[in-house]
């Protein structure tokens, strides 16, 4: 190989001697409880389709209907010819929904992270962020070239210490609404009280709670009663609402401005119109079906008391991810191996997604799921247990 990569076929080979290695399948089936993946139907427990509603008729019905009025793609970015009506009344439903003035409408939350943080931030600026934030966030704070401190997980003492030492022009704290690997809350009331100490913005990366959590689902802010204290909020739509896409929320002037500087939002195509089409039908039925967010709950607790009963520690989580750790990357994968075997589809996480000497099997549930699907979990990680 040239310029200096010859390096990288022992590289990969290391991978997956310590058990990192890792490998796509493919599915041959719309996602679901059930899937066809590499040929073989499979029970799943991890998909971020958290309501079941990424092939709800009603939702595929409205995709279909937004490619047949606005065609199958926007042609252009957002400032150019490519936003839309659909999208527009996309971003207001939105808007709506989580109580902001205006919102924005991302390609994907990777995007939207690097978006807000690159148009708000610079170098002079500093941003907080959690341990356990989601890659997005770290990358986005690396490459706004503001100074970024790390701070404990969900440790607000931690943040007041750094935050007392540390100046900058501009300040944030930016976290994960509900951490994706840990599946637990971060407290963004206390969070909301150390930004006001220290004359600090917050941003909540809500990717995993939009949705799911809070009284109409819209998200950890709701259900942690801190609404207006959080300045931006960031959801996706390709979770919860089982299209594709995010969105950033937060009142007029802060919007404005990353239409007029995020480089994710400025310099890409806007997205397909059947998929803005689609989350407005999706954005609806979560508001007028509360049920799905009653059944995930149950569902939840099931696991939970279940798990418990076989002596197996989930981590703390009323989210739909609950995560067991087994420690070993290589036991992880094993696991994950042995429930496949068993007919049942439950990755293995293992670092650098996580950290060393915790990789895990990452469970998570959907509204779709039958109480007899969590049973038959529970029986398989019984026998795995015992083997």
């Amino acid at each position: 190989m040239r310029g200096g990569f010859g390096a990288l076929p022992d590289a990969l080979a290391s991978r997956r001697a310590e058990g990192l290695y890792r490998n796509r399948g493919v599915l041959e089936s719309a996602q679901g409880p059930r899937v066809r993946l590499d040929g073989v139907e499979l029970l799943s427990f991890c998909s971020n389709d958290y309501l079941g509603l990424a092939n709800d008729p009603r939702v595929v019905a409205a995709f279909r209907e937004g490619a047949a009025r606005w065609g199958a793609g926007s042609g252009a970015s957002h400032l150019v010819s490519g936003h839309m009506g659909v999208h527009h009344a996309l971003e207001e439903a939105l808007a709506a929904f989580t109580g902001r003035e205006r919102a924005l409408l991302f390609s994907s939350g990777y995007a939207a992270n690097l978006g807000v943080v690159g148009a708000l931030l610079d170098k002079g600026d500093v941003v907080f962020e959690d341990r356990l934030n989601h890659a997005s966030l770290i990358d986005a704070a690396q490459l706004s070239g503001a100074r970024l401190q790390r701070f404990l997980h969900n440790d607000v003492s931690s943040l007041d210490t750094h935050a007392a030492r540390i100046g900058g022009r501009r300040r944030m704290v930016a976290v994960d609404g509900v951490f994706s690997m840990d599946g637990d809350e971060a407290p963004l009331a206390a969070l909301a009280d150390a930004c006001d100490r220290h004359d600090t913005l917050l941003l909540v990366d809500d990717a995993h709670g939009f949705g799911v959590l809070g009284a109409s689902g819209a998200g950890s802010l709701e259900a942690q009663g801190v609404g207006a204290r959080v300045e931006l909020l960031m959801g996706t739509l390709g979770k919860a609402l089982g299209t594709a896409g995010a969105f950033v929320a937060g009142d007029a002037t802060f919007i404005e401005t990353l239409v007029q500087h995020a480089r994710t939002y400025i310099y890409t195509t806007a997205l397909p119109p059947a998929v803005a089409a689609a989350a407005l039908e999706s954005l609806r039925i979560v508001q007028e079906e509360g049920w799905r967010r009653e059944r995930l709950g149950s569902l939840v607790l099931r696991l939970r008391a279940g798990a418990e009963a076989l002596g197996l520690s989930l981590l703390p989580s009323r989210s739909p991810i609950q995560p067991l750790v087994l420690g070993d990357a290589g036991r992880a994968l094993a696991w994950a191996q042995a429930l496949r075997k068993r007919g049942i589809l439950v990755p293995a996480i293992r670092p650098p997604t996580v950290p060393r000497g915790s990789a895990r099997l990452r469970i998570t549930l959907s509204a779709a799921h039958e109480n007899a699907d969590v049973d038959r979990l529970l029986e398989a990680l019984a026998e795995v247990a015992r083997a």
